[in-house]
């Protein structure tokens, strides 16, 4: 599942993951955030937060947030990534360097940090 955060500034879209997230939670909460954020923001910011009892994503939301990140590749500022998931954190150092945002890592413990350096 995936819900999105309250408490961020206009230009971020910020969600948190828990149990096993699936395409239509990407298509129903994450598509609608981003495209709301990008309709008055000429770039926006993404804060991705796995919880305790992230189970994993199904191969269509791995799918859907493919499509989400490229589709505005260039209207990225920044992106934080909270995570404890060891395959997350190696995926998101792996392809950082492709992507134009600033893009940095967090672990669970480092949530104050990640959510104020996505907010500055």
């Amino acid at each position: 599942m995936i819900e999105q955060l309250a408490g961020f500034p206009g230009n971020v879209v910020a969600v948190l993951c828990t149990g096993r997230v699936t395409k239509a939670d990407y298509e129903a909460v994450v598509v609608p955030a981003v495209q709301n954020a990008l309709s008055t923001h000429d770039k926006v910011r993404l804060y991705y937060e796995t919880d305790a009892d992230f189970a994993g994503l199904e191969p269509g939301a791995m799918w859907e947030d493919f499509k989400v990140g490229v589709e505005h590749l260039t209207r990225w500022e920044r992106i934080a990534v909270v995570t404890d998931v060891a395959w997350i954190q190696h995926t998101v150092r792996f392809f950082a360097f492709l992507m134009p945002a600033k893009t940095k890592l967090f672990s669970r413990a480092e949530v104050a940090q990640a959510r104020a350096w996505i907010s500055v």
